[in-house]
């Protein structure tokens, strides 16, 4: 049974879809499809395509990513969580595997406060959370982006865009799991 994720960014320096990239090689080795898209915003959206709603409402399971502005998602993330509501009333995402994942320029700029706030909509929709277990080795050995909650990276004082090996390792597993899981709940649901 085919499975579909979208991994859904807004990305204003690249670092995020970076991230999003890395998730997207991870869903794909498992055998998923994937839609990467980003938001309408006036930054990255030259890469991939902007969502719409419809294709967040068809997708198996979703991964979400944001900068983080201040601790907080970016406006231009907020703004299309906030046109999502036709969804909601209909019950759209309801039961869907999905999580998160972000960018900032400091270790302590705002990365898991920032993750812990892409969720809240995530809960709204009735959708089911996954993170980076434990048994993820890069978790235990990263000094740079990569929290239990989802992938980030840390672009530090030079406004790195590169990915650590690390943050990469956390970016593509997080990618497979989020994509197992999403067949699994399809297989048990068919």
């Amino acid at each position: 049974m085919a499975v579909t994720v979208l991994v859904l960014y807004h990305s204003r320096h690249g670092s995020v879809r970076s991230l999003a990239e890395k998730i997207a090689i991870g869903v794909q080795s498992c055998g998923a499809e994937v839609m990467l898209r980003t938001v309408a915003a006036g930054g990255d959206e030259s890469h991939h395509p902007v969502v719409t709603l419809a294709e967040l409402a068809a997708a198996d399971a979703l991964a979400v990513g944001s900068p983080v502005r201040f601790g907080l998602m970016s406006a231009e993330m907020k703004a299309f969580w906030d046109s999502t509501t036709p969804l909601w009333l209909k019950g759209s995402l309801i039961d869907k595997p999905a999580g998160v994942f972000t960018s900032s320029s400091s270790m302590h700029g705002g990365n898991e406060a920032t993750l812990l706030g892409l969720m809240l909509p995530l809960l709204h929709h009735g959708m089911v959370l996954l993170g980076v277990p434990y048994d993820q080795p890069a978790l235990h050995q990263t000094q740079t982006g990569g929290t239990p909650y989802g992938p980030s990276h840390v672009t530090g004082p030079a406004a790195d865009t590169q990915l650590s090996a690390d943050e990469q390792r956390i970016a593509i597993a997080f990618g497979k799991r989020l994509a197992t899981f999403a067949r699994q709940l399809t297989q048990a649901t068919a």
